[in-house]
């Protein structure tokens, strides 16, 4: 049964974290306006388009992605302004225990980690996805997009190589393509000059061909100009943006990372990163707010400011550590599992620390 202190504390903790959402996905949509505004000019989207498909589906995004710290934030503000007004003073006074007022702190964050999870694995893929349909069509289809020296295994014994690839035209030049088998042993490999995908029927022609097979120590020798075909890749497979991920939910994430990993892709631990990411930000705000409640729940000298700059204090060694171990992942092959839990494991550390300091 909610009391009237557990109704005051939670009502004034959701509302602080909507205020300043808010207010700060207002202040982002503004620069961001002031950005494209060239790009808007020049394509000319509908404004329903730019409302609804794009700036809806930004504020989701966005707010939902650093939710967890605009929840330490408000629960900072919230939080010191009571110890200011001795509220707290107040309400321990009355006799009612440190663990007891933590109560409704940790029953809004549950309700706010709660919307995070479904946000995350669920609805803002899809939102995130009519974003980025937006950005192609309308801020960077008049973007050159290149890229070179490309190699991919699109099934295992089966490497794919280009020189450079246009995703305006739809073209590979210089492709290379080696098909090894069981023993380690080049079987054929495919060289043509120039690769046009038809987009429609992902069907491929390629000029200017030559196929050498090698079979029973022999080698054969196929030229051509022109051939019509079917190969097993797209070029989005090579020309994806690598926020491209974040379009998938959380079954489309799973199948996704299973179809890389058996073509033996190089970009797993980013994918698997962006997969524990979506449970381990949700949980990071039980660790906050078990620090805010604790660092800020006592009226200290300097009033309001020096808890909220002791808070942004922590919220740079978060944002810091979180990016640490998500390099570490990427790049020096640590575990994607234990980056992205790393953070939250250290801080529920100095948050064990603090609460038990804040009882005493």
């Amino acid at each position: 049964m909610l009391t009237k202190l557990d109704k005051y504390i939670a009502f004034r903790f959701i509302g602080t974290f909507f205020f300043i959402l808010a207010l700060l996905m207002t202040i982002s949509i503004v620069f961001d306006i002031s950005e494209k505004v060239d790009d808007f000019i020049r394509t000319q989207p509908t404004i329903k388009e730019v409302l609804l498909d794009y700036y809806l589906n930004f504020i989701m995004y966005y707010g939902n992605l650093f939710s967890p710290l605009i929840i330490f934030i408000a629960l900072i503000i919230f939080t010191s302004r009571m110890a200011q007004r001795a509220e707290i003073v107040a309400i321990l006074s009355g006799g009612v225990s440190f663990n007891r007022l933590l109560r409704p702190f940790l029953l809004s964050a549950t309700i706010l980690a709660g919307m995070a999870l479904m946000l995350n694995h669920f609805i803002v893929p899809h939102a995130n996805k009519d974003r980025l349909d937006f950005e192609e069509k309308y801020i960077r289809f008049h973007q050159i997009i290149e890229a070179k020296n490309l190699h991919l295994e699109v099934a295992p014994g089966h490497i794919v190589y280009f020189h450079n690839i246009d995703m305006r035209t739809n073209t590979g030049l210089r492709l290379s393509m080696e098909t090894w088998d069981q023993d380690k042993k080049l079987t054929q490999k495919l060289m043509s000059q120039r690769a046009v995908q038809d987009t429609s029927t992902e069907r491929w022609i390629i000029y200017d061909y030559v196929i050498r097979k090698h079979i029973g120590g022999k080698e054969q020798i196929i030229r051509g100009t022109q051939k019509d075909t079917i190969l097993d890749f797209t070029l989005n497979d090579f020309g994806r943006r690598s926020n491209y991920v974040s379009s998938m939910d959380y079954y489309e994430l799973d199948e996704f990372i299973a179809q890389e990993t058996a073509r033996g892709s190089d970009k797993i631990p980013f994918y698997e990163v962006e997969k524990h990411q979506r449970t381990s930000y949700p949980f990071a705000t039980y660790v906050l707010t078990i620090i805010g409640v604790s660092v800020s729940s006592r009226k200290v000298r300097g009033g309001i400011g020096v808890q909220i700059a002791m808070g942004f204090l922590i919220i740079l060694l978060y944002i810091f550590a979180m990016k640490v171990s998500t390099v570490s992942a990427t790049n020096a092959g640590l575990d994607p599992l234990v980056s992205t839990w790393l953070p939250n494991m250290v801080f529920s550390v100095l948050a064990l620390y603090l609460y038990m300091k804040a009882r005493r």
